[in-house]
């Protein structure tokens, strides 16, 4: 499972021109399932999630977590996080699991993630075409794959 998180002031998911999911500041996780990945994988990422220190403290130091900094986070399930580049100009999704076994993974996740965090996490639309709109604050933009634990 990969993990891409951006702190943002602010984003939102909308399909089809209305808004599904709006958060305040907080983390944006947009998520990527492989077919081998497991419950281990869920909670590695959510721990890592909720605990990273990328929010400023009073010093402007990134010495917050998520859970410290009181913010909201929102998880969009994005198979293209999979993408292999290493042959050709066309990315391959080999490595995505079919949404059979990702979609029930990825709300696994959120299901996790919103425990974890004390609150509703806000989702995109599994395998819906989405528009994602976010501030990106900092830019903190951070990469995490659980098989690299």
């Amino acid at each position: 499972m990969r993990v891409l998180l951006q702190r943002v002031l602010h984003a939102c998911v909308s399909v089809d021109g209305k808004t599904v999911s709006f958060i305040g500041p907080g983390l944006l996780v947009l998520v990527g399932v492989k077919a081998d990945d497991t419950q281990a994988d869920i909670d590695y990422l959510v721990h890592k999630i909720v605990n990273l220190r990328v929010f400023p403290d009073d010093e402007g130091v990134m010495n917050l977590s998520v859970l410290d900094y009181g913010g909201e986070i929102l998880a969009v399930s994005q198979f293209t996080l999979m993408a292999s580049t290493r042959k050709g100009n066309r990315p391959s999704y080999i490595a995505a699991a079919p949404s059979a076994i990702s979609e029930p993974l990825y709300g696994r996740f959120c299901d996790s993630l919103s425990k974890a965090l004390g609150r509703c996490v806000g989702r995109g639309v599994f395998g819906a075409h989405m528009q994602v709109d976010l501030v990106n604050d900092g830019p903190v933009t951070i990469w995490i794959d659980s098989s690299e634990k």
